[in-house]
């Protein structure tokens, strides 16, 4: 995978657009690249346009919307059932072992803004994606 495909992007969903501006540049200072999303409906959007699927989501569940980051979550692993998903909320946490979708992370407000940079890549380095290409690196001849 080249390292424009790992960059390709990183969803981030927040209706507060401080929030939003805090997510976007932990994750680009983390080296991603980020598209970002005031609303459900404008999430599940980019996603259905991306030319390549994105590597992950990230969040807000409480979107003040007609979509819950929980309804967008669902979304994003039906186009792409290997995108990793951070979900982060103040109140909502209790709710994710319930509605969020598995192999997720949930982070709690008030955060740093390395924990979505760590959650993020967490998840990917767990993921598919990457256990394929670590599988793949394995298979050439190995030194005596």
């Amino acid at each position: 995978m080249s390292s424009a495909a790992i960059a390709a992007a990183v969803l981030v969903v927040d209706d507060d657009v401080l929030v939003l501006d805090f997510i976007q540049s932990a994750l680009e200072d983390g080296g991603f690249h980020v598209e970002t999303a005031v609303s459900g409906s404008e999430a599940v959007a980019l996603l259905e346009q991306a030319a390549s699927p994105h590597l992950a989501l990230v969040t807000d569940v409480n979107l003040g919307s007609e979509m819950t980051g929980w309804d967008v979550g669902r979304a994003a692993r039906e186009r792409a059932p290997d995108i990793s998903v951070v979900y982060i909320s103040g109140d909502s946490g209790h709710e994710w072992s319930a509605k969020g979708v598995p192999k997720s992370m949930m982070i709690e407000k008030p955060f740093a803004p390395a924990q979505s940079v760590t959650a993020v890549a967490t998840l990917i380095n767990e993921g598919p994606l990457h256990r394929a290409a670590t599988t793949a690196s394995d298979w050439g001849p190995r030194a005596t």
